[in-house]
């Protein structure tokens, strides 16, 4: 390549500038996020936990068979028809990144009757503002009918269409069972099959956005988008419902069969379960001082709309039980098992943007302050990082458009990023901002962004996000990125140095794939999440590269 990539004392690696007097140069620091459409975070977020950023099944009265009574799958390959991708887009506030406008997140369903009822994950489509399926080469709008959190299940219907129908496996799910998992990983919209054998039967799961009884380990790889769909046996019969993964361990797990064929049933009909109406998921700070369920949404209508429970909400307690102690959703599960749908429940709510505590009841009285905000912001109460006054969850007053000293790149950033270095990087245009450009590239207490365009770097956005890579930082996961106009991955790193920082690291192609752009964005505090949505919503190559 025609650039040196430097590793610093601190074992961060950065693009450095070539100083005015030297002949080789190298080049110096950047990241990511926004609304143009945005990066999809829900499933590659939700993703590095489950198998996230789809599918569907219903039986009859009797639970036994499928409405149309009868399939014309009888093979793997026969399956493919009934398996359906489902794109959802909403509004979400990650506990990580912030808050997601117009936010697009991909998971797979499978057709349960020819009508178009189709079984997915709770995750893949709770609280979104819509829903796309695309089958057999058409898109089609459709709407949720019945969902249950705990479970991770979801039954929706789509309109406009006659669909092939899967069947559920009836026989006993065994250790050494052959099976397939089908579905959309990674947000592609390619199909994919992956082979593997049943290798634990049915235990229970508790993770952080659900807490399953009757789950299955199985070696057939599952990723992110694999949500919501189908493993199947040699014949195309749904013998579980694919929902989690660990690509460390290499587990893959899904919803079995038999839990999963009762729930749907309800769920067709119209009758929630286990469920107040959120996408949610267990959050616990490192010294154990709060734990609970992050609300990344909030299903109009539902129990937790009308008790006032809003997105970015830590519901800390319920029915005076402390919820995610654990890590998972076991606390809140299990109390929502043991009441009935309308039963009131009494809840403590953290509300994360303003630092209040809430309390009231769902089913009942709603969400009251009990104790106002402490004037620190979030979820570090106000402590400070050096470099700017970031650690407010308040988020930043105002923000300004800047661009690099030849005008070919623009972005929006806080207008306390007041110090901008516009000066071409060796290989191409770029910009650095930040309140503090020199502390910035020099460590990991100050937020900012780099952004540089270049013919020279490679087109192929995985090599350039592992020649940028940051071993000071835990990395979190790689997932696809697309905005409307750029095209190609995005990074995350956490735990920088030590620290809460986090880096999003963004190497993306234009349409003409002529150039490649590399943005790092740092974020030091919970309202750097905004800044990051700001960044990516805004950020354009405007001239010449």
């Amino acid at each position: 390549m025609s650039y040196a990539a430097t590793e610093r004392g601190d074992d961060r690696q950065r693009l450095t500038r070539p100083e005015p007097d030297t002949a080789t140069a190298a080049v110096d620091g950047l990241s990511s996020e926004g609304t143009r459409p945005t990066l999809d975070r829900r499933a590659f977020l939700a993703g590095l936990g489950a198998v996230g950023l789809a599918g569907l099944a219903g039986c009859t009265g009797g639970g036994t068979e499928f409405a149309s009574g009868v399939s014309g799958v009888t093979s793997v390959e026969d399956a493919r028809a009934s398996v359906v991708r489902i794109v959802a887009q909403g509004s979400f506030v990650d506990p990580q990144v912030g808050y997601q406008a117009n936010s697009a997140g991909s998971g797979t369903g499978f057709i349960i009757d020819p009508s178009g009822i189709a079984v997915t994950n709770n995750h893949v489509v709770t609280g979104a503002a819509t829903l796309e399926v695309f089958a057999n080469g058409r898109s089609y709008n459709a709407k949720v009918l019945g969902v249950s959190e705990c479970s991770d299940l979801a039954v929706i219907e789509i309109t406009g269409g006659e669909f092939q129908a899967l069947q559920w496996y009836d026989g006993p799910i065994q250790t050494n069972l052959e099976v397939w998992a089908l579905g959309f990983p990674l947000g592609d919209p390619n199909y994919t099959v992956t082979r593997g054998i049943i290798s634990k039967q049915a235990s229970t799961v508790h993770t952080v956005w659900a807490s399953v009884d009757g789950v299955l380990e199985h070696d057939a790889r599952i990723r992110p988008g694999n949500s919501g769909g189908p493993l199947v046996d040699e014949r195309g019969r749904v013998v579980g419902v694919n929902y989690a993964g660990d690509d460390k361990f290499d587990i893959n797990l899904a919803i079995s069969a038999p839990l999963a064929r009762g729930i749907v049933e309800d769920l067709r009909q119209g009758r929630n379960v286990n469920t107040i109406g959120i996408n949610g998921r267990a959050v616990r700070s490192d010294d154990g001082s709060i734990s609970g369920v992050w609300v990344s949404s909030v299903e109009s209508g539902s129990p937790a709309s009308r008790a006032g429970i809003e997105p970015a909400d830590i519901i800390v307690r319920m029915e005076g039980l402390t919820l995610g102690r654990d890590g998972s959703m076991k606390d809140y599960c299990d109390i929502l098992r043991s009441r009935n749908a309308d039963d009131v429940l009494s809840v403590q709510v953290l509300r994360f943007t303003t630092g209040e505590i809430l309390s009231g009841e769902v089913n009942g009285a709603p969400l009251q302050s009990v104790l106002p905000a402490g004037g620190g912001g979030g979820g570090d109460g106000g402590s400070s990082n050096s470099g700017d006054s970031s650690g407010s969850a308040a988020g930043y007053a105002n923000y300004r458009r800047v661009s690099d000293n030849s005008g070919s790149i623009v972005v929006d950033v806080p207008a306390e990023w007041s110090d901008v270095d516009g000066r071409a990087f060796e290989i191409g245009p770029g910009l650095v901002a930040a309140p503090d450009v020199d502390a910035y590239n020099s460590g990991y207490s100050t937020p900012g962004v780099s952004i540089l365009a270049s013919r020279d770097l490679s087109r192929d956005p995985d090599v350039v996000l592992d020649e940028f890579s940051f071993p000071a930082c835990t990395a979190s996961g790689r997932g696809n990125y697309s905005d409307g106009k750029f095209t190609g991955r995005v990074s995350r790193y956490e735990s920088c140095d030590g620290r809460d920082t986090a880096i999003v690291v963004i190497a993306a192609v234009p349409p003409d794939g002529s150039y490649t752009v590399l943005v790092v964005v740092q974020l030091v505090a919970p309202r750097d999440a905004e800044a990051l949505d700001a960044i990516v919503t805004s950020f354009d190559v405007t001239g010449s590269v």
